[in-house]
């Protein structure tokens, strides 16, 4: 359940009148999502999304999200736009915590992943990487190569408890990634989501019956990185089937697509296998950060760390393009 904070009525109501929005007519939590507590909204003007953004986030940073995805609505792309009061401020706090009403998209996303849905994806990466150019803010990744050290070192005392023998593992490949990864400044940078899994994109039928991504959503980990980094993750959350087998047609689709829009240059192709490599660490280390540290009985649903295991595995192993379909 990603509500962490309860508001009153009283205390929305008091909230809402800082926006011209009219009369507040249904209001609910939102179950999905794991970082920040969410709800649906519905005043007289319409359906929107309120955010209260939990401990895990730095309010530093909510100027960074949130002006990102203005900036990026305001290029046409489809992602929540933030909503501002009548002050002209978008970010104010409610129930002791920062918070933010955007826009809400309409959308389903796939419970399934299939190649139709890849393609779409794939364009709809390429053009929020081109929308991105000109936003004059940055924002490091913290979960980028420099902090996956930290992270597995803070798995130490239990990692192998998940299986025997796993540290000694991420120790070889993170040393094996970290030597291979790309030069600074060798390769494409600008604003990037980091986190485009299949919950985070939203679906509806086109005018040909074929999916198209009506919107993209939960910008809180984009930063400032690599373009192609940001392919490696989708790569390795959209292109794996159930049983991990590494599915070439989904990735044919997402890549071709995005290549259709933003072409990659020779050397972001080359970095992919290592990227994908770092991508799959990367989900990897922060899963077992947290199913080494979430108390028994604590009311949250823990991922494998081992999925990304197995990915990573098949990644180590994916040395030329035509792992990819290329």
């Amino acid at each position: 359940m990603a509500v962490y904070t309860e508001v009153s009525d009283e205390a929305l109501r008091a909230f809402l009148a800082d926006y011209a929005l009219g009369e507040l007519l249904a209001f609910r939590g939102i179950a999905e999502g794991v970082e920040n507590s969410n709800y649906a909204l519905k005043t007289e003007a319409g359906d929107f999304i309120l955010t209260l953004y939990e401990k895990r986030v730095d309010p530093a940073e909510l100027p960074y999200f949130l002006g990102l995805m203005e900036h990026l609505a305001s290029r046409g792309m489809a992602c929540p736009t933030p909503v501002h009061g009548r002050d002209g401020a978008a970010l104010r706090e409610l129930a002791g915590r920062p918070a933010a009403i955007v826009t809400f998209l309409p959308g389903i996303w796939p419970r399934r992943v299939r190649p139709e849905h890849c393609a779409p994806l794939g364009k709809a990466m390429a053009e929020m990487h081109l929308a991105g150019a000109g936003f004059a803010l940055s924002r490091p990744n913290a979960l980028g190569p420099k902090g996956w050290a930290p992270l597995l070192d803070g798995c130490r005392a239990r990692g192998n408890e998940v299986q025997p023998g796993l540290i000694a593992e991420l120790d070889a490949a993170l040393a094996g990634i970290l030597a291979a990864w790309p030069a600074e400044g060798s390769l494409p940078i600008g604003q990037i989501h980091a986190d485009l899994f299949p919950d985070n994109a939203f679906f509806l039928p086109g005018a040909d019956g074929q999916p198209r991504v009506s919107g993209v959503i939960d910008f809180y980990f984009a930063c400032t990185d690599l373009f192609a980094y940001d392919i490696a993750v989708c790569l390795n959350a959209w292109c794996f089937e159930p049983d991990y087998s590494f599915n070439v047609t989904r990735a044919r689709a997402m890549l071709g697509a995005y290549r259709a829009i933003r072409p990659l240059s020779d050397a972001e192709l080359a970095a992919l296998p290592v990227l994908c490599r770092g991508a799959a660490l990367r989900f990897l280390l922060t899963r077992l950060y947290d199913w080494t540290h979430t108390p028994e009985g604590a009311l949250v649903t823990r991922k494998d760390p081992l999925e990304y295991l197995r990915k990573l595995r098949f990644f180590s192993g994916a040395e030329t393009l035509s792992a990819f379909g290329l």
